[in-house]
């Protein structure tokens, strides 16, 4: 239920935002709005406030919605207001009404992130668990346990660190933006700094998200090697496992964190048969022995993996990261712009065969996002509603005959030729912006149902 109502209120702010921008441009270059409506299909809630020539209604389908202004190309107008219809109004104007839309969704955004600068939010500290095996990370000499507290790109000076999202971020961008990424940590409170240095080049650029971050080897901030909840029956209660207990080493190897038991769990397999680990583990001030033998399970995309039956890791470290007024109103202008252009970065890169189209999502992953990301508080929502709302606009000024920038394409072409595009032009590349549409669309359903049904 919290996934659905969470889809359903981005939904609608997102697109009632969008509108909206249509229609008060609209509104403010004298153009008489007819119905504003959000959602198609049947209309379920309609409302007309008193003097005014606009009519408000919610449709029952919420995938969308739409300004409907007074135009001659839609139906007779009168010779009296034939001044406030659309059609009518000059280039700028038209323009101007049709861009507000998108440039809406992109001022919620940086109002949204400057919101949640303001408020704060719940993140991850900057430090690092163990890195991947044969990861970038793991070249570089990272071990686990290092506290990021500068990092950059490229050959821009060291800013600082303050969560580990932050940090995810930093690594997104130097990957997208084919950069390498230099990271100053330190090690325990005394110890001094050490420079590392991560090149991203060498991540492909068709990796999807999970995948890249494999590859970097940086996939999630530090936790302690801590047992949690141990299921019933399961091989780690059978082999004497606690909740609480903490292990120090397994076999020869010492434990830095809960990313490496897991590493280790899942590695403990010889021709498919796991084997017997011996753990060491601290016991409410005393180390205790236990022999660990983990069991094959499914792991849900038709494969097997050894687990123990236990939650493993204790949850990680956690900073409140907040802005001033200013700072934090000039930040969310910040993201709303680094978002906005590696989306439009992401999206070339997939047209030309340099990045995945698995990175493609539609409205069943969206509608999952909503509902994790309301669980996990107002911020981390507001931050997916942001993020929506930037692809949104992004989106709508793409140069496709149906949306936004496709007409914004077209008074392009008058602005340089002088001349309207033809009817008939206009009937073409609209079929045309309506196939690749479904083309887009179609992807990211079978990419939805591939994620999250797979």
């Amino acid at each position: 239920m919290l996934t659905l109502v969470a889809f359903v209120v981005a939904l609608g702010v997102l697109i009632a935002v969008h509108e909206y921008g249509h229609y008060r441009m609209a509104v403010a270059c004298g153009v008489k709005v007819l119905r504003f409506s959000v959602g198609f299909g049947k209309v379920l809630f309609r409302w007309q406030p008193k003097g005014s020539p606009t009519e408000f209604v919610i449709g029952a389908f919420p995938l969308g919605g739409y300004v409907r202004m007074l135009d001659e190309r839609e139906a007779p107008v009168d010779p009296a207001e034939r001044h406030r219809a659309f059609n009518t109004q000059s280039l700028r104007s038209r323009a101007a009404i049709v861009a507000a839309g998108p440039l809406a969704n992109l001022l919620l955004a940086v109002l949204l992130y400057s919101f949640v600068n303001w408020y704060g939010v719940e993140e991850p500290a900057p430090v690092l668990a163990s890195p991947v095996a044969g990861s970038l990370a793991a070249d570089a000499g990272l071990r686990g346990g290092e506290t990021v507290r500068r990092a950059a790109l490229g050959s821009d000076e060291l800013e600082p660190i303050e969560s580990f999202e932050q940090l995810r971020w930093l690594l997104t961008q130097g990957v997208l933006n084919g950069e390498d990424a230099r990271l100053e940590t330190t090690l325990g409170e005394n110890s001094g700094t050490r420079e590392f240095g991560l090149p991203l080049t060498r991540v492909p650029m068709k990796d999807a998200e999970n995948q890249m971050f494999q590859r970097i080897g940086l996939l999630e901030p530090w936790t302690r090697p801590e047992m949690g909840d141990i299921k019933p029956g399961s091989p780690a209660e059978r082999d004497g496992l606690r909740k609480g207990d903490v292990v120090d080493r397994i076999g020869a190897t010492p434990i830095i964190d809960g990313q490496q038991l897991r590493e280790l769990i899942r590695a403990s397999v010889s021709k498919g048969v796991p084997e017997t680990q011996l753990w060491q583990v601290e016991r409410q001030g005393s180390l205790v022995s236990l022999s660990v033998t983990p069991q094959m399970q499914d792991d849900g995309h038709g494969g097997l993996v050894a687990r123990i039956g236990a939650y493993v890791g204790a949850p990680p470290a956690w900073v409140t990261v907040h802005k001033k007024p200013l700072e934090g109103l000039w930040q969310g202008a910040v993201k709303t712009w680094e978002v906005s252009s590696l989306t439009l970065r992401m999206m070339g890169r997939m047209v030309v065969g340099e990045a995945s189209i698995r990175n493609i999502s539609g409205p069943l992953t969206i509608a999952d996002y909503a509902g994790r990301s309301a669980s996990m508080g107002l911020s981390q929502y507001l931050i997916f509603l942001a993020l929506i709302s930037v692809s949104l606009g992004v989106l709508n000024l793409l140069p496709l005959p149906v949306l936004d920038g496709g007409h914004l394409m077209y008074y392009l072409w008058e602005a340089v030729t002088g001349k309207a595009v033809s009817d008939a032009w206009m009937e073409r590349l609209q079929r045309g912006g309506v196939a690749v549409l479904m083309v887009m669309m179609s992807i990211a359903l079978f990419n939805d149902v591939t994620r999250l049904f797979g």
